[in-house]
């Protein structure tokens, strides 16, 4: 299964960011392309393990559950799945340079061994292995490059 530490993964994820513009529009969902961009880039951070946000309660409840579901095929994320409401980006920036800034967090995935991820807590799924966060990053990029059509 495609997972995020891959180096050729990730040179054809920057690939497809690349062709990202001002006027790429989304194929569904509510934000735009600046937006799905910073959404993305803190997201890297938040698996990266470089930011922090709290548990949800209702990911309590069913993360682990989702969490089981999503890793375990190659089966696409679905359309308007919620997210943690830190990571919902309101506004426009400088596109380039939120190009720029979510590549440079593609390249610390190779870095990362699975001893970096023994405590990491997703917000929603909770506890993740390196694995998890592998395939979950994977799918998390894929999901908004295809929203925008690349």
């Amino acid at each position: 299964m495609e997972n995020i530490f891959n180096t050729t993964t990730i040179n054809e994820f920057k690939s497809r960011i690349q062709k990202l513009n001002i006027n790429s529009k989304a194929k569904w969902g509510k934000m735009n392309v600046y937006q799905m961009l910073k959404h993305c880039t803190e997201n890297e951070f938040l698996m990266l393990e470089e930011q922090y946000y709290s548990r949800r309660f209702i990911g309590k409840i069913f993360g682990k559950i989702v969490l089981k579901s999503i890793v375990k095929d190659d089966e696409k994320l679905k359309h308007n799945t919620p997210t943690h409401p830190k990571l919902i980006i309101k506004g426009n920036g400088d596109l380039e340079h939120q190009k720029k800034l979510w590549m440079v967090a593609l390249d610390k995935y190779p870095l990362k061994n699975s001893n970096n991820y023994k405590h990491f807590i997703h917000p929603f799924f909770g506890k993740m292995t390196k694995e998890e966060v592998g395939i979950f990053a994977y799918k998390h990029i894929d999901h908004h490059l295809r929203q925008f059509g690349v």
